[in-house]
């Protein structure tokens, strides 16, 4: 469920799916709800007896086109005194199953829909990120597949790479459609897609 629509692409804005690890399952269920809310790729995450998976790719839909990923309200574009503009359209979207934060209960954690998530998947931060110290790890090999893409999509649209800061709140930048890469929180104030995951920040600085 995507517009077959042709538009310049400045923008790549990092996600994640705040479900479980299948990528390809992850489109299937896009698929079957007719609201063309969808990103260009997902990044499989690891699926128990499938480590083959890790890191997989997946792509719905031609990164030329586009679909709903931000969900931006108008009032937004308001407060920050900047004018409304559709920026789906002009950005390419990266899905990384991933279950979000996750909340300690003794020594087991859980994700928001009250699934165990094993330890080793956890990923503890130094300084708490939206209220959650705890989140479900970017695996060495998503972290890799982001880098990828991120490369692939300059070399193909030109887009900058330039790491910011303040990618991981809402910036006026984002925004007003400036080029460059962005997470959901730059544009979102009450997502926490992705989180600053100290390998996926060294990543982003790296390029």
């Amino acid at each position: 469920q995507y517009f077959q629509e042709e538009h310049p692409k400045k923008q790549i804005y990092l996600h994640h799916t705040a479900g479980n690890a299948d990528g390809e399952g992850t489109f299937k269920y896009w698929g079957n709800n007719n609201e063309r809310v969808a990103t260009c790729v997902t990044i499989t995450g690891k699926i128990k007896g499938k480590p083959e998976l890790d890191g997989l790719i997946v792509q719905g839909f031609p990164s030329k086109h586009w679909a709903y990923h931000l969900g931006i309200p108008t009032d937004v574009f308001t407060k920050y005194n900047v004018p409304y503009q559709r920026l789906d359209k002009i950005s390419i979207g990266i899905e990384i199953c991933n279950w979000g934060p996750l909340t300690k209960q003794g020594d087991k954690f859980f994700n928001y829909v009250g699934r165990e998530v094993p330890a080793d998947e956890v990923c503890t931060l130094a300084t708490p990120y939206k209220g959650h110290t705890y989140y479900h790890n970017y695996t060495d090999k998503q972290i890799q597949s982001v880098k990828d893409l991120l490369l692939y999509w300059k070399e193909k649209y030109g887009i900058p790479l330039t790491y910011n800061q303040d990618i991981w709140d809402v910036t006026t930048r984002a925004l007003k459609g400036e080029a460059g890469v962005f997470t959901h929180n730059s544009v979102r104030k009450d997502k926490s897609d992705i989180y600053p995951h100290p390998k996926m920040v060294e990543m982003l600085k790296s390029i």
